[in-house]
């Protein structure tokens, strides 16, 4: 499939898929909205230390924007990034988050994200360890060790088996108890799966060029002591 580097409403870039007019990140801002939607309305949420899990690793933008955060604040993260189909090491050189984050003395922290290997837990620093699984999101069956979720798989209007009620089954499984998962998404047809499987979703203001977007938790009902 045809891919191309295109530069986003904010300046920062993104790749685009012509043949499904499908972009990794929005085109009205890719560091517009990975702030808003998994910092502002995820990350901000919790204290030290922090498990994460991201759906659709890509470009490594949520990733570098989650390790400016966890240095900003002296935030502890263990990071978890899938990805089926990696991004190719000629587009991740295009990418100009590091400037457009003004972040320039960071730049090769977010090289070394992605000439780390695939599938080992690396140390990135004394705060940050990142762990890029490549893996179908279908194949995740981890239970209950992550407190975030950043759900970030590409769109429903392309690819609606990644928003079905098996995957966020998935998604719920994996979480802690008071667990957390935030994404772009806002379709009823998204926040039924969701509700289906255990979460209680609310509708958040979205980001810019996007009206609204989910957020969702995974709620421990007590039961009632005799």
């Amino acid at each position: 499939m045809k891919r191309e580097i295109i530069k986003t409403l904010d300046g920062s870039t993104t790749i685009r898929l012509p043949e499904w007019d499908e972009c990794y990140h929005s085109k009205h801002g890719a560091i517009q909205e990975a702030k808003h939607v998994f910092i502002k309305n995820g990350l901000s949420l919790f204290e030290n230390p922090i498990r994460i899990l991201e759906i659709g690793f890509g470009t490594g933008l949520n990733a570098f924007i989650t390790y400016l955060e966890a240095i900003r604040k002296n935030q502890k993260i263990d990071y978890v990034g899938v990805e089926a189909y990696p991004v190719d090491a000629d587009e991740i050189l295009e990418m100009n988050y590091a400037d457009e984050l003004e972040a320039l003395e960071f730049e090769n922290i977010f090289e070394k994200m992605h000439k780390s290997e695939w599938n080992e837990k690396i140390e990135i620093c004394d705060l940050f360890s990142l762990t890029k699984r490549k893996q179908f999101f279908h194949e995740i069956n981890d239970f209950e060790i992550f407190d975030l979720i950043y759900f970030d798989a590409f769109g429903y209007r392309v690819q609606p088996e990644l928003w079905s009620t098996e995957i966020f089954q998935k998604m719920y499984n994996s979480l802690k108890p008071n667990g957390v998962l935030v994404t772009y998404a806002a379709r009823g047809v998204v926040k039924r799966s969701m509700m289906e499987v255990g979460f209680t979703v609310e509708k958040l203001t979205g980001p810019p060029g996007k009206r609204e977007m989910f957020r969702a938790f995974k709620t421990v009902q007590m039961n009632n002591l005799e």
